[in-house]
């Protein structure tokens, strides 16, 4: 009587348990379908604040009935609230469950379709693509819309532009334009891409809109997105610093590639934009360009002019105008002074060198200078050290000096440094010029500087690296 009793009370447990499992399952459902519904009306904050309750009770449930068969089902739950609550880094791991899910195919899709938008947002389009593909026989038509346009968008990504232009053929998502545009560009398609721009800039979109859009597609195509600039600037009710805009970020996006077309669209936003913040940095960066051109130290002086006329005029860019002027006289002092023979113009020298590499971006000038050192103070004891610089800068020239290292300079610390020998002297010039710079108040100079700029101008012995040059540089 006492095991039959036990038995009866065992199974009353048993089932009482499972009966609360499954109404705790079914009540995280109903919170669960209560946020998707204040989603679709655009309540929010009340969205968020129910799918953080489903996260709770999935947890809950998880922890109490660990063994359930609707944990993998809880689980995913609890993967999707998170997505939708962005934050992706936790929700892929419950979201990689959905493979276990089996009937319930809403729940399995918007999982898969939750869980391609994650593994996109955190960088992995391969995998997103995947998700994605599996939605693409979708019997639900808003699924399989947006899971063909996140496929686009995951192909794009990965550079596979031709399959992505065609995941997105035909696509009634308003969004899908925006992203074969884009995928178009990347594939090399230009004249498709500005045919199908043409027919996007009939719609009502909004100029920052299409700002954004230029800017994603000079990501993938510089020239494509340059023509785009033409079409959206001549768009009707185009602002004049809309455009400038537009045309500084175009002529900066060209600089790599086509640095003629760049100083021509420079020049249109200086003249489009006048007294504007897009007018007045494209007249910088036309300084800027002027002065990386430079050939020689007398190139400096129409630039050196027009910042100080910039700097009186008191121009919001002012304070960078100076920091440039401040470069280029630093430069000219130091040919001065080794025109008039003065004392230490070759460390004046060396340093207005590094410079005009360094901050001013320009390789001539620079290697100018360091062959100035090796002609006009052939003694110094850094003249070889100029060879060396100026080697990469002016490889001609510094194929031609190389008998001057073996013969003039065989003794210097600076080759025996190259050469991997014991390099007696070397710190103690280094210390010297690096005092002398300090001095003069070198680290504040290369205000503007290069990518990689900083390094000690000596080439790194083989094998190893250079001991750097401490408190040259800012």
């Amino acid at each position: 009587m006492n095991i039959s009793r036990a038995l009866s009370v065992a199974l009353m447990a048993s089932l009482l348990g499972g009966c609360v499992y499954y109404n705790g399952m079914y009540n995280t459902k109903r919170l669960a379908g209560s946020a998707r519904k204040a989603e679709r009306d655009g309540r929010r904050f009340e969205a968020n604040n129910l799918w953080g309750q489903v996260v709770t009770r999935a947890e809950s449930l998880v922890a109490r009935h660990p063994d359930s068969k609707y944990v993998d089902e809880a689980m995913v739950l609890k993967g999707v609230a998170l997505a939708r609550l962005d934050q992706c880094e936790s929700a892929v791991a419950p979201l990689g469950r959905v493979s276990l899910l089996r009937g319930d195919t809403d729940v399995t899709e918007e999982a898969t379709l939750a869980l391609g938008r994650c593994q996109l947002e955190l960088g992995e389009p391969s995998v997103a693509e995947i998700m994605f593909a599996r939605i693409g026989e979708s019997t639900d038509p808003a699924r399989r819309v947006e899971a063909a346009l996140l496929r686009g968008r995951a192909l794009r990504m990965m550079g596979r532009y031709q399959e992505a232009v065609a995941a997105l053929e035909g696509s009634s998502d308003p969004r899908a334009a925006d992203e074969r545009l884009l995928a178009l560009a990347g594939a090399g398609r230009r004249d498709a891409a500005l045919t199908l721009a043409d027919s996007m800039l009939t719609s009502a979109d909004t100029t920052a809109r299409w700002d954004t859009v230029v800017v994603a597609v000079g990501r993938e195509d510089p020239a494509t997105a340059s023509a785009l600039v033409d079409r959206v600037g001549r768009r009707p009710g185009t602002q004049p610093i809309a455009r400038a805009r537009l045309l500084l970020e175009d002529g900066l996006r060209l600089l790599p590639v086509d640095s003629a077309r760049a100083e021509a669209r420079l020049r249109q936003a200086a003249e489009v934009g006048g007294a504007t913040d897009p007018g007045e940095r494209a007249r910088l960066h036309l300084a800027r360009l002027r002065l990386s051109r430079a050939q020689s130290v007398a190139d400096l002086s129409p630039v050196a002019r027009e910042l100080d006329a910039w700097i009186e005029a008191r121009s919001a860019l002012g304070g960078q105008a100076g920091e440039l002027r401040e470069s280029v006289a630093r430069i000219m002092a130091a040919s001065d002074s080794a025109t008039a023979g003065a004392a230490q113009a070759d460390l004046h020298l060396f340093l207005a060198a590094e410079t005009a590499r360094d901050s001013l971006a320009a390789p001539a000038l620079a290697a100018s200078l360091f062959r100035t050192i090796v002609d006009a103070t052939p003694d110094s004891p850094y003249a070889p050290k100029a060879i060396l610089a100026g080697q990469a800068l002016d490889p001609v020239w510094g194929a031609s000096a190389v008998p001057l290292l073996e013969a003039r300079y065989a003794a210097s610390p600076y080759v025996a440094f190259l050469q991997g020998a014991e390099p007696y002297g070397y710190r103690e010039l280094e210390d010297s010029l690096q005092m002398f710079a300090l001095e003069l108040g070198a680290g504040e100079r290369a205000a503007v500087r290069r990518p990689g700029a900083g390094a000690d101008s000596l080439p790194g012995r083989p094998g190893a690296p250079p001991p750097p040059r401490r408190g040259l540089e800012p």
